[in-house]
């Protein structure tokens, strides 16, 4: 008998059904949707379940698009849209990857040593470092969206916030796959490493949305995403050993923060 746990897609036309089950998993634990609850996922589908980051991404950038649409459609200007489109998003997610950049700041910018910079992650309250990181992700993406908004329109913001949540999260189920866990418990430790076909499968569907979405601007963008994910996975090793969930989800903010800013240079 096939264990589902080990399917990696490869018989996708036939095994629709898994591809949905992951998709929900997926969605339940990256958003706030009412599909379930990050407390009802069971983490240990989860690493299969990140082939499909990607489309949770897809529905996460389509959300913030459509928020920027219609405040465009009420006159607002490119910047107030751009604010409006980047709450919607983070609110869709229950800011879980602002939430786990905070963290990181905090526990790398304030930890004198492994254990310390561990401990600090842990801790439930926002310090400095952290404000400072959220405050300039937050700024990076609305100044990004809204110079996209203001030379290719709300088309413009639709593409690429589509790809770069889609492409984002791609990144985050490749390190999930590529590097060592920073420590035996967590969340991350839970939903286990992908496969390294769950990981190519979540890899080829944000790079097949990113060309699709951006076309000859994919290239630089992806190039830019790649180049912050593999900066913040070195940086996490050395630092603390490997990844933690906090970790994951600076590899988001960072990919998605840099590919916004390629793409808004090449609009």
């Amino acid at each position: 008998m096939r264990d589902e746990t080990e399917d990696t897609g490869k018989d996708l036309p036939a095994d629709l059904l898994a591809w949905w089950i992951d998709a929900t998993t997926a969605a339940a634990f990256l958003t706030r949707l009412p599909i379930g609850g990050r407390q009802t996922v069971d983490l240990r589908a989860l690493a299969r379940a990140s082939r499909t980051f990607p489309l949770v991404g897809i529905g996460i950038g389509l959300i913030g698009a459509i928020v920027y649409a219609v405040a465009r459609g009420l006159s607002l200007d490119p910047a107030l849209a751009a604010i409006l489109a980047v709450a919607a998003t983070a609110l869709v997610t229950g800011a879980l990857h602002e939430d786990g950049l905070a963290d990181v700041a905090d526990g790398f910018g304030g930890g004198a040593d492994r254990e310390s910079k561990l401990r600090i992650m842990r801790d439930s309250r926002i310090g400095s470092f952290g404000v400072i990181a959220l405050v300039l992700s937050m700024s990076l993406r609305i100044a990004a969206l809204a110079a996209i908004g203001a030379t290719a329109g709300s088309a413009g913001v639709l593409a690429a916030l589509v790809a770069c949540h889609a492409a984002s999260r791609a990144f985050v189920a490749v390190v999930m796959e590529r590097e060592p866990l920073a420590r035996a418990d967590g969340m991350a430790a839970a939903a286990g490493r992908p496969s390294q076909a769950a990981a190519l499968w979540a890899l080829g569907l944000g790079v097949v949305t990113m060309l699709l979405c951006e076309r000859l601007s994919a290239i630089v963008a992806l190039a830019i995403g790649a180049a912050v994910a593999w900066a913040i996975a070195w940086f996490a090793r050395r630092q603390i050993g490997g990844y933690t969930g906090d970790v994951l989800g600076t590899v988001q903010q960072g990919t998605e923060i840099g590919m916004l800013l390629a793409l808004a240079a090449l609009a």
